[in-house]
């Protein structure tokens, strides 16, 4: 169970963070909320897959989930570049990812 929170909360930061940046400074309000209950959700999944899943690996799937997860949306929808090398690499994110898994 802790697993499948922890993927999920990765999911959440990756909606959190793409939020952030779509509220402008805080200045537009649904993406404000989006944000501030995102990053507690994130948070608080985060928070309870730790009690089970060590630390180290833990917070490296969160993040890794969340970083591309973040980069993906920015790539399809925010007009960031796309390189063969930039897929190459978040390819590379996602099999560390996978490999703590199994190492786990």
């Amino acid at each position: 169970m802790a697993w499948v929170v922890l993927v999920m909360s990765g999911v959440l930061e990756a909606v959190w963070a793409t939020a952030l940046s779509k509220s402008e400074g805080f200045s537009r309000p649904l993406p404000t909320v989006v944000f501030g209950i995102g990053l507690v959700l994130s948070m608080a999944g985060l928070s309870f897959a730790l009690r089970t899943v060590h630390l180290g690996t833990g917070y490296a799937v969160w993040v890794g989930i969340g970083a591309v997860l973040t980069a993906t949306y920015a790539m399809v929808f925010g007009g960031e570049s796309v390189g063969w090398l930039k897929l190459l690499l978040l390819l590379g994110i996602v099999g560390c990812v996978a490999g703590l898994k199994l190492a786990h």
